[in-house]
């Protein structure tokens, strides 16, 4: 076996398909740009620019999205290895709307199912996966079989070896029962969060990172305030709960009684979408490189600023140079 992966992440794979134009309802849109996408996959991007290497688990369809795909993972340098083709499902694509500064409306086209449902617990490398130094799942990973036995099985061979984040990454429309959950309709709210509730609390017994805002927080543990989830999350098992708060910023505890609420960096947002993938690939980084809980969070936040201000995801992703010279600009004491 070669050397361990810094991260591998395991989950959502896809094609981004954005307008060029921003402010435009998606009706009388005419010009898109097309963008490797996938929050799990975003995640590997994000810390592959920050130096980190880096492998996605997940697949495509046998089409030629699909090709694109495995492409822009090379380009970002991110391996490939352990993303396979489906024949029968073709590879998923998202649209969105832009309206800055909040409004950014998703349509996922994942019928009949989508090919990153289709991970069979029998496909994984279970060695690679377990001697990752980080391991990143989602929420989304969990909705359907046989994805789900594969999420689940994965996070066994880890053991708890080395860091092993749940992204708790909510998406409602993935959870409407076993034929639906791949689509745009289906459950919702209270229906939903029950129907995800049982296998939350199951990854949450194998991680030792939980990430998510407020909402992703309580469908793990039924509550709202960001410090009754943060407590809530370390109960059931992780080490350091990580919940962001929107304008109000991050807030970060660990079992050990640190704690870290690092307020959010003003910038000028022309995209919101893909800000958490890239504070997650750099929440990733800080860990990986031993810093203070307060510098990762500061680090992360940087870097989902930058995201913010850009139109695109993975492509958007920043370098190290890139969040050292906004947080040059942007010191901690201007934050406060």
């Amino acid at each position: 076996m070669t050397d361990p992966y810094d991260l591998i992440t395991m989950g959502r794979i896809g094609v981004d398909i954005y307008p060029l134009q921003t402010g435009v309802p998606l009706d009388r849109v005419e010009t898109f740009g097309k963008f490797l996408g996938g929050s799990a996959t975003n995640v590997a991007v994000a810390a592959a620019r920050l130096g980190r290497r880096t492998a996605v688990i997940s697949r495509t369809g046998r089409d030629p999205f699909g090709d694109y795909i495995h492409r822009a993972l090379r380009e970002f340098g991110v391996d490939d290895r352990w993303v396979t083709p489906v024949e029968q499902y073709p590879t998923p694509v998202t649209f969105c709307e832009i309206f800055p500064p909040d409004d950014f409306p998703l349509y996922f086209y994942r019928r009949p199912k989508a090919p990153d449902l289709v991970i069979r617990p029998e496909e994984l490398d279970q060695e690679a996966v377990r001697a990752a130094r980080v391991f990143w799942m989602t929420g989304t990973g969990l909705c359907e079989e046989p994805s789900r036995s594969a999420t689940l099985a994965a996070l066994e061979a880890r053991g708890k070896a080395g860091t092993t984040v749940f992204d708790l990454d909510w998406r409602p429309m993935f959870w409407g029962g076993e034929g639906g959950a791949s689509g745009d309709g289906g459950a919702t709210g209270p229906r939903a969060m029950a129907a995800a509730r049982p296998y939350y609390e199951a990854a949450l017994a194998h991680a030792t990172v939980a990430v998510g805002n407020v909402d992703e927080a309580e469908v793990a543990t039924g509550l709202r305030d960001p410090g009754d989830c943060a407590r809530a999350l370390l109960d059931m098992g992780v080490e350091l709960a990580v919940v962001k708060q929107g304008p109000k910023g991050v807030l970060a505890v660990h079992r050990d009684g640190r704690v870290a609420e690092v307020p959010p960096t003003p910038v000028e947002v022309v995209n919101g979408l893909g800000a958490g993938d890239a504070f997650g690939g750099s929440l990733c980084h800080g860990l990986l490189a031993g810093w203070d809980l307060e510098t990762v969070m500061r680090y992360a936040n940087a870097a989902g600023a930058i995201v913010a201000s850009r139109l695109a995801c993975s492509s958007a992703m920043p370098t190290a140079a890139e969040v050292e010279e906004f947080l040059a600009r942007h010191p901690a004491e201007t934050l406060r």
